[in-house]
């Protein structure tokens, strides 16, 4: 790929940030399946943008409706999954944009290559944390009950492991707080990116 080089643009994320008044980045929330990341994402990105702050939810299965829409589910195809939406979501980033994505990312490896590819100061791990038997009780797209009988191969929590992080930025108990306390605990986060 020698042949390839990067253009710089004329507009940096530095003069987006400074226009917006806000700064930049990628907030990632990570948990099982049911624990509450898309319900919390859009909640949090609803917050923000009445706010004024420009922001953008990337949901798994929202992405895998077209960007993703060829992988499967083993080990490798999540990896690539996370690869390319680390990828989208830097450049979003760059945008002036605060993404807040929601996805399982199962593994610690490719949450911490995700980390590498957006940046440690443009990067805030939130852990959406909820027992695996609270989100089966849930089970709001009835997921756990099909993976249980086998119907889903590679289920996260039934018959393919779920890292949780060891040192997120934040964590959310969706169990023991409500989601207006969750919301409220993420954007305590972000005071040191919006002004």
């Amino acid at each position: 790929m020698n042949h390839i080089t990067w253009h710089p643009q004329s507009v940096t994320r530095s003069d987006r940030n400074a226009r917006y008044r806000h700064k930049s980045g990628v907030v990632w929330l990570t948990g099982l399946s049911g624990s509450g990341k898309s319900t919390i994402a859009n909640a949090l990105d609803a917050a923000l943008f009445q706010e004024g702050t420009h922001t953008y939810v990337l949901d798994g299965d929202n992405v895998r409706h077209g960007l993703n829409n060829g992988l499967g589910f083993t080990a490798e195809d999540r990896q690539e999954n996370i690869r390319r939406i680390a990828e989208v979501a830097k450049l979003f980033s760059d945008a002036g944009l605060i993404v807040i994505t929601a996805f399982i990312s199962p593994f610690r490896e490719d949450r911490e290559r995700a980390k590498q590819i957006i940046g440690e100061h443009q990067w805030i791990e939130v852990y959406v944390q909820c027992a695996i038997q609270t989100c089966m009780d849930r089970d709001p797209k009835g997921l756990y009950a099909k993976a249980v009988k086998g119907e889903i191969a590679h289920f996260t929590g039934i018959s393919s492991p779920y890292e949780p992080p060891e040192a997120p930025n934040v964590v959310v108990d969706t169990e023991a707080g409500s989601l207006q306390q969750c919301v409220h605990t993420i954007k305590d986060a972000l005071r040191g990116w919006i002004t």
